[in-house]
């Protein structure tokens, strides 16, 4: 069981006085009203709620059952939130979730992600100590019924390349968790991307919500700013859109 108290600090982060304000102005270059977004990974659901200030739908993926709880609370009576008890993987099927009970944000299904941590600066005292059988769903089996989205943010913990390998269209525009431990992961990612589309890319380092180059760039000139990070830098999120001008820093 997920403890409580890991449960209230991830609700105290997300849902932090004036963070919906800056959340709702980075995301508005994304989504707007009747558009659909995709919240792969939603956690408490705060780039959902984002979504629907904006006046866009929601498909909310989350497969940890304790936070299914709390997206459940947030989003009753909300018909612009679709919400799957379920991860996103390459194909149809099952997977077993690891679980870190005190740090839900991490939860993962990539072993080599818990593997990649064990031992890393940074990622001291992280644990995964519990595993469960979830679902898995695909990118396109998503769009198949909910609709094509104009925006999928993707944050599943060392799974994202698995993820977008569901994936056989080009929204207008993506964005996908990379950390320093599995900086592969993220080049993976980047070729997929290229392989959809003619994506240019931006990012954010972790929780920042400003984008960090100035203009921007192909997949080769972001795979290698995200080599050229420091360890310390841990993570952020890149962002692909098929229209450069939502992306300039």
């Amino acid at each position: 069981m997920m403890a409580a108290s890991a449960l209230r600090r991830s609700i105290g982060t997300y849902y932090a006085p004036g963070r919906a304000e800056a959340l709702d102005g980075f995301l508005r270059r994304f989504l707007g009203p009747g558009e659909l977004g995709f919240d792969i990974g939603a956690h408490v659901g705060d780039r959902a709620a984002s979504f629907r200030r904006l006046g866009a739908r929601a498909v909310a993926v989350e497969p940890q059952p304790a936070l299914l709880r709390v997206l459940r609370l947030v989003f009753r009576g909300d018909d612009g939130v679709a919400l799957v008890p379920a991860l996103v993987g390459a194909a149809p099927g099952e997977c077993m979730l690891r679980l870190n009970t005190r740090n839900p944000t991490v939860a993962t299904a990539s072993e080599a992600f818990v593997a990649a941590a064990d031992g890393a600066a940074g990622w001291e005292g992280q644990e995964w100590d519990r595993a469960i059988p979830r679902p898995v769903t695909t990118l396109d089996a998503l769009a198949a019924v909910h609709g094509v989205p104009d925006f999928i943010k993707l944050d599943v913990e060392g799974f994202e390349a698995e993820a977008l390998a569901g994936l056989s269209f080009a929204p207008r525009a993506l964005s996908f968790e990379f950390t320093t431990i599995q900086r592969g992961i993220a080049a993976d990612c980047l070729a997929r991307l290229a392989a959809l589309g003619p994506y240019r890319f931006n990012a954010a380092l972790g929780e920042d919500m400003r984008l960090a180059l100035p203009v921007p760039v192909d997949a080769g000139a972001i795979r290698d700013w995200i080599t050229a990070l420091p360890h310390e830098a841990n993570s952020g999120d890149v962002y692909a859109s098929l229209e450069p001008a939502r992306i300039v820093g």
